[in-house]
């Protein structure tokens, strides 16, 4: 997929976060940080689980 965001992309958006953290926060923290469609759909397309840290988000959208 050529429009997955990119790590440090996501990372800008998710950063102050407290971990481990489900995909319903990490979507709101995205908002709140003024993500962009393609970050805030990467996100809402994640398996509904809780994330350990910013590695497993980043995997998870690249689908890992």
């Amino acid at each position: 997929m050529s429009d997955t965001p990119n790590p440090i992309q996501l990372q800008k958006f998710l950063g102050g976060i407290d971990y481990p953290a489900g995909k319903d926060e990490l979507v709101k923290k995205a908002e709140e940080s003024g993500a962009d469609e393609n970050v805030l759909n990467a996100l809402r397309n994640l398996p509904d689980k809780k994330f350990e840290g910013p590695t497993g988000v980043s995997e998870a959208v690249a689908g890992g």
